[in-house]
């Protein structure tokens, strides 16, 4: 009884159409173009198009990308045949770096073309059960939706992007964090201001694997290197988890967890893996009361079946947050429950900061 839920999410996930690259340089006078960096770990065939096989080499690539004029925030319109630029994602030009270096001058010279208060650069890590487009295109989606103006980079590792590939997946994780410490030390000699570390679901197994990774070699070094880390729906371990952040030490800041207590994948992945919960779905903040976080429930907002990406999929969500002047300074000064930028609750746990957010329409005068 307990896998029939799951073996329903799966046969889900293989019936939805999966994105593809498609190249249509037309599209750059019809749509709003979005400049996406890109490293990954991916194996790329000779016809050019990165597989789920794993490279031990880092490649670097910049893609502009056309976001339709009849996009809907937290969609993506996957291109179909014959593409339609006014309704689909589309790729209007594709650069590859011959080699690191390259790909460093190009984000510095991106850097110093933007104000001081821009040089800001976010990293995502995409989850489980991703291609390399669908990656790509969600990075495109949050940069438009958000309205971030700082260079957004892809970290695009080795999914196998096959709903039965779990095992495949949490191993190329595990393969994959040469690359992001690479990549992230890459960045920073570009010279950014700040770097904000955001992983969704398994993505944000390897974030956490990464910083640790750096931690171990040099104590403190992670939260020099990164500035600010984002969690969405994490597929990690509670116990793992707080390991994982003793061997970090300071925590970058913000450290920013959201959760949602109606994510069924995680609830499902607790299940299989004989726990209680996942970082993702903890309902209570005194698990995390000695740690220096901020979990943001985002329960009240979660839908489709599986509401397992609700920050980047809730139209509702996305124009709170894109309406934030500063979203880091207003998690910090959420800490003390008095900013009133976010409606909802704030409740405080020792060192750890819960936001229950909650709908306008359902906020407690």
């Amino acid at each position: 009884m307990r896998i029939a839920p799951f073996l329903f999410l799966i046969l889900m996930a293989a019936c939805t159409p999966r994105g593809l690259i498609t190249i249509y340089p037309e599209a750059e006078k019809v749509g709003a173009q979005q400049s996406i960096f890109v490293a990954t770990t991916r194996i790329r065939t000779v016809d050019g198009k990165f597989t789920g096989r794993r490279s031990p080499v880092v490649s670097y690539l910049h893609y502009d990308i056309s976001i339709p004029p009849e996009h809907k925030p937290g969609q993506i319109n996957w291109p179909k045949i014959p593409p339609n630029p006014k309704k689909d994602f589309l790729v209007t030009r594709e650069d590859r770096f011959q080699s690191s270096s390259k790909f460093v001058s190009a984000l510095s010279r991106s850097l110093r073309a933007r104000k001081q208060s821009q040089r800001e650069v976010v990293i995502f890590v995409h989850g489980f059960n991703n291609n390399f487009a669908e990656g790509l295109y969600r990075m495109a989606q949050l940069s438009h939706d958000f309205g971030l103006a700082q260079p957004t980079i892809h970290y695009s590792w080795p999914s196998a992007g096959n709903p039965l590939g779990y095992g495949y997946d949490r191993d190329s994780m595990l393969f994959a964090r040469d690359g992001l410490e690479e990549l992230i030390k890459a960045v920073d000699r570009a010279g950014a201001k700040d770097i904000l570390l955001v992983g969704h679901s398994m993505g944000a197994l390897l974030v956490m694997e990464t910083l640790r990774q750096i931690s171990i070699e040099n104590p403190n070094e992670a939260s020099r290197l990164v500035d600010g880390v984002a969690l969405l729906s994490p597929d990690i371990d509670v116990e793992l988890f707080k390991q994982q952040t003793r061997r970090i030490g300071r925590l970058p800041d913000p450290f920013v967890i959201f959760t949602s207590r109606k994510d069924r994948a995680l609830r499902l992945s607790a299940r299989l893996t004989g726990q209680k919960a996942r970082l993702g779905n903890v309902d209570d903040a005194r698990l995390l009361a000695d740690l220096k976080v901020t979990l943001v429930d985002v329960s009240e907002f979660s839908t489709g079946a599986a509401g397992h990406f609700t920050t980047a999929k809730s139209p509702t969500l996305i124009r709170l947050f894109a309406s934030l002047p500063g979203i880091d300074a207003a998690f910090r000064r959420d800490r003390s429950g008095r900013s009133g930028l976010l409606p909802g609750t704030v409740l405080v746990v020792q060192k750890a900061t819960e936001i229950i957010l909650l709908p306008v329409s359902n906020k407690t005068p």
